[in-house]
């Protein structure tokens, strides 16, 4: 066998969340030339694939197999893809297969749907002395006798209820708790616990009907499935299964939704403004000549895509961060701050109160002409930034040097479905981490349905939303992203634990919008 033969891994994708899939798996996953695997176990991992991937659906018989070992000998890596654990999937026969063709193959194990969606669901499986665990089929339960551990059974999606009279026909006590979690470890997770006698009345009261579940389900039979032993911490995130609308910059928006996803939420991410090269770029080479040359005292940076701008302007020359040298640095806030650090530039001025420009003004030292030896303060900007740090600089005595360093652009109204999620009170909330956000969002999508949850960023962004006719809900009580999205997950528990204290339903904001679906966890 040569370096170039190719081979075949059997990966495991998990159950579901695609940060349960271990190392050697998304490694794999990104190299694979072909990639064999169900539909919507391709979409979990698209974001790892491979630009020149070839995706392919399994097929029934040996197909599979052939396919997989064809593109091995073709000097490929071969990925068969698996929800779960390849082995426990049933990934036995393309095993062998491979073995038989004398092809190379590996086997990645993945954290298998039995046990994940379980410790999702809260349910710890053995405990207080009790450590056996029967694992098995939706349609084997009228085998199986009644036992003192914890019976797991997957496929349970199909007649819960006919479940229940199977092992209560097998023995087992109809007040034998009964758990099962449909969707586990997605955001649309939903789990209810009950005993065998009450399945059928308890999943109606709950909500649960063919229509309000879409995936597959496992149960969780025994004391470990009582209602009064669950730990649940997977569904009661303050924003579980809250649809967010993060309306901003396509790079600025991944850190938003990083953060919203950590506390449960589905962010979908909506660029108002498009980011662009300025039209005349004579400008910026000539302040990055300055810079180098000591014709500046000060930089002073008002947003993060101006640091993102200068520094590729600087790299485009072959500079890096040492061109800074002897030159003071202005940021208008944390975010801009930690931009700056991540290009090994450490901010000497970041207003202390208002993390604006009028916040960074009002910060400004004047000019000294003994203990200053150049007056010139550079300022890249966008074309449609403000000119109250410009005016307050001139009245401290300094030559400010206004140069557009990136044009912002609205972008290109989003897909239909977007824009009637928007105005028809689809999302849960919108967060508006600007004025322009505000602004832009309504003019290429429309206003958000009055059940959406409004969150801006600080006072101003407060004002502009107010004057297009939205309530806001939430503000944040510093202006950074992170404090955003923390003032609403604190939103969304209190919701929480109001509807708890009062014994309502817990029910998302979108949920609560006329003729909208119900669907209760």
């Amino acid at each position: 066998m040569t370096e170039m033969d190719g081979w075949v891994a059997f990966v495991g994708a998990g159950p579901g969340d695609d940060g349960l899939l271990t190392m050697r798996a998304a490694r794999l996953i990104g190299q694979a030339g072909l990639v064999v695997a169900e539909p919507d176990v391709t979409e979990q991992v698209r974001r790892l694939l491979a630009a020149d991937a070839v995706l392919a659906e399994p097929s029934d018989g040996p197909g599979t197999a052939k396919t997989l070992i064809a593109a091995a000998r073709d000097g490929q890596l071969a990925v068969r893809l698996y929800r779960g654990d390849p082995l426990f999937a049933g990934a036995a026969a393309e095993v062998q297969a491979c073995a038989k063709a004398k092809v190379r193959f590996e086997v990645v194990p993945g954290v298998p749907a039995a046990t994940a969606v379980p410790a999702y669901a809260g349910i710890a499986l053995t405990g207080d002395g009790v450590g056996e665990i029967r694992i098995i089929q939706a349609g084997e339960a009228s085998q199986v006798g009644y036992g003192p551990g914890t019976l797991v059974v997957l496929g349970a999606e199909t007649a819960p209820a006919d479940l229940g009279k199977m092992l209560i026909a097998a023995g087992w006590p109809d007040s034998t708790p009964f758990a099962i979690t449909w969707d586990g470890t997605t955001t649309d997770q939903q789990t209810v616990a009950t005993t065998l006698g009450r399945i059928g009345p308890d999943l109606k009261a709950a909500g649960v009907t063919v229509a309000t579940t879409r995936g597959g389900a496992i149960a969780v039979v025994g004391d470990a499935a009582s209602a009064k032993n669950r730990l649940s911490w997977y569904e009661s995130k303050p924003l579980f299964g809250w649809r967010v609308l993060v309306p901003r910059t396509r790079e600025q928006a991944a850190v938003v939704s990083e953060r919203l996803t950590e506390h449960g939420a589905v962010p979908e991410e909506v660029p108002t403004i498009t980011v662009e090269p300025p039209r005349t770029p004579q400008q910026m080479e000539r302040a990055v000549k300055g810079l180098v040359t000591g014709r500046y005292e000060w930089v002073a940076f008002t947003s993060v895509n101006a640091v993102k701008a200068v520094r590729e302007k600087l790299e485009e020359y072959g500079l890096d961060a040492r061109a800074f040298a002897g030159v003071k640095v202005a940021a208008v806030g944390d975010q801009t701050t930690a931009a700056l650090l991540d290009f090994g530039i450490r901010a000497d001025l970041v207003p202390e109160g208002s993390q604006s420009a009028e916040g960074l003004a009002d910060a400004w030292p004047p000019f000294d002409d003994v203990l200053d030896p150049i007056n010139r303060v550079l300022l890249p900007r966008a074309d449609i930034a403000t000119e109250t740090l410009l005016a307050r600089l001139t009245d401290l005595g300094w030559e400010a040097e206004d140069v557009t360093a990136y044009r912002t652009v609205r972008s290109a109204p989003p897909p239909a479905p977007i824009r009637e999620a928007i105005k028809g009170g689809g999302f849960d909330a919108v967060l508006f981490t600007s004025s322009s956000t505000v602004r832009n969002l309504v003019g290429i999508a429309g206003k958000p349905h009055a059940v959406t949850v409004i969150g801006v960023i600080g006072p101003q962004t407060a004002k502009t939303a107010a004057e297009f006719g939205l309530r806001v809900d939430v503000i944040a009580p510093k202006p950074s992203v992170a404090a955003l999205v923390e003032a609403l997950a604190d939103f969304g528990a209190a919701q929480r634990d109001a509807a708890l204290s009062a014994g309502e339903p817990l029910r998302r904001p979108s949920e609560r919008r006329r003729g909208g679906r119900r669907r209760l966890r």
